[in-house]
């Protein structure tokens, strides 16, 4: 599913209108209309208070529609105005006239903190203030009126986005913005709704179909897109009955230290659990019995005791990757400058690799095209530098991704991968995934599949989705404090016999 910009839905509605004929009215009652439809299935005329604060532009002209189509069905509904300038949008006007045509009670004209209405536990709110064209603070008493909604802890229900919130930026004020229980949003899902600073703000997220002109939507790009099911399954590459181990690759893990071998071990379970034909652990001596021990089915190459000072490979494997459990010592940060002068091989760099390349940035000019960096936050903030917001961030990584021809994985609770200016926003996983070894598990899994001949974006790509959905199914058995990375490993078959079950629902938030 695509992602847009605010000025691509803009857009989107501007040739909706022109190719079909229709006015900007007609447009805003069908996408309210939608809302109208999933709350009154919902609610099947319940007598809850029902209160909905509208804005004075579209988003707040959305909200005046719903509250006179659930006024004409019976319901306990206030209507409220915030009147935060004196602009008007003239689709507000057209439908708040019409509001006060049906209604027994006009609208209430909030215009300072002296206007707040009180809210119970028990009411409903409504949130059609500000829409996705937010972009300028928010004056003081309108702040304050998000406050009091806040903390009535009434359910609330944000029309297209919690009204706070810019497309393109982190808010100005962390309390200045609608907690919302639910999002329903128009069409597409916005990038708002996945990025740590900004996808706090709701629980949960519908995209209702309003109608969109097709063509226009197909032929944009977008921003990004939301990896679900749908978009992993055409790139799966089923096994043939007349393959062989040969078929599948043979991929390289390079890394562990003296107390870090369990990384990879992880790694390497994980890589042969994926699929891959062949996997060989390079390693230091002090691992050579607990590898053997531990994958019996791994082949095993030892360096110096303790540490990785020497990185000679004897074989051609299809992919590396490199930097689990590593360490940063001297000698082991030769040897990964030495191995990245001498590799053409597909590579996969994870955390002591990225922080070698961190600290030696002029290794980085020796990075294979398409190299694959998985990065957790802190390894990532070392790689590129600091960010002012989740924004800042990204547009940090598209510049470095075409700097270095890389793609990076930025590792949360949405991981998303970068290639140059697209985004990848994956929508599995969960929050017992936060657990010590869960990314040398995703590295095992992309480098596995970069082996079997995924092209680097899609074994990207794709195994991330696995290495979520591999961690949603053990937590469903397991709960969430209960996952540990190893758990991820034996569910990773699982994950991959989901693609083939029935359609996911779309999209759910973090």
């Amino acid at each position: 599913m695509k992602i847009f910009s605010s000025q691509q839905m803009r857009m989107a509605d501007e040739f909706t209108i022109t190719s079909e004929k229709i006015t900007s009215l007609e447009l805003m009652e069908r996408a309210a209309t939608q809302i109208f439809a999933l709350l009154h299935h919902r609610l099947q005329g319940a007598p809850i208070p029902i209160h909905i604060f509208c804005g004075i532009g579209n988003n707040g002209g959305d909200g005046l529609v719903i509250s006179r189509l659930l006024v004409e069905h019976g319901y306990n509904v206030k209507t409220y105005i915030v009147n935060f300038s004196e602009y008007r949008s003239k689709d507000f006007l057209s439908n708040y006239d019409r509001l006060k045509e049906i209604a027994k009670e006009w609208p209430i004209q909030i215009k300072s903190e002296d206007g707040f209405p009180e809210l119970q536990y028990e009411d409903m709110v409504i949130d059609a203030i500000f829409g996705i064209g937010l972009n300028r603070p928010l004056v003081p008493w309108v702040v304050s009126l998000i406050k009091h909604i806040n903390a009535s802890r009434s359910y609330k229900l944000s029309v297209d986005i919690p009204s706070g919130l810019y497309s393109d930026k982190a808010p100005d004020t962390t309390d200045g913005v609608i907690f919302a229980d639910v999002t329903v949003t128009f069409q597409l899902p916005k990038l708002v709704f996945f990025l740590p600073q900004t996808g706090i703000y709701t629980q949960d997220i519908e995209v209702i179909d309003i109608g969109l002109d097709r063509n226009f939507l197909n032929q944009q790009q977008g921003i990004g897109v939301l990896i679900n099911k749908n978009e992993v399954k055409p790139m799966y590459r089923p096994r043939h009955k007349f393959s062989h181990k040969g078929t599948y690759g043979h991929c390289i893990l390079i890394g562990g230290s003296y107390g870090k071998i369990g990384s990879m071990v992880l790694a390497t379970k994980a890589a042969l659990r994926t699929g891959v034909g062949l996997a060989t652990a390079h390693i230091p001596e002090c691992g050579y019995d607990i590898l053997q021990t531990a994958v019996p089915e791994a082949m095993v190459v030892t360096d110096d005791d303790d540490e990785i000072a020497e990185i000679n490979l004897d074989s051609k494997p299809s992919a590396i990757g490199i930097g689990m459990g590593l360490g940063t010592s001297e000698k082991t940060i030769k040897a990964f400058g030495e191995f990245l002068k001498e590799n053409k091989f597909p590579l996969v760099v994870d955390a002591d690799g990225i922080n070698i390349l961190a600290k030696h940035p002029i290794y980085l000019k020796n990075l294979p095209e398409k190299t694959i960096l998985t990065p957790h936050p802190k390894e990532l903030e070392r790689l590129i530098g600091k960010w002012k917001d989740d924004f800042d961030k990204i547009e940090k990584v598209k510049a470095f991704s075409k700097q270095y021809d890389c793609i990076i994985i930025i590792k949360g609770a949405n991981t998303v991968t970068i290639y140059f200016d697209q985004l990848y926003v994956n929508n599995t996983g969960n929050p017992g995934m936060a657990t010590a070894g869960s990314g040398d598990v995703l590295t095992g899994i992309i480098t596995s599949l970069l082996a079997q001949g995924y092209n680097a974006l899609q074994a990207a790509i794709f195994g991330v989705y696995l290495h979520g959905s591999s961690g949603d199914l053990a937590a469903q058995k397991l709960g969430f404090e209960g996952v540990m990375a190893s758990d991820l490993i034996n569910t990773i078959g699982k994950a991959f016999l989901e693609l083939f079950k029935t359609q996911d629902p779309v999209p759910k938030s973090s």
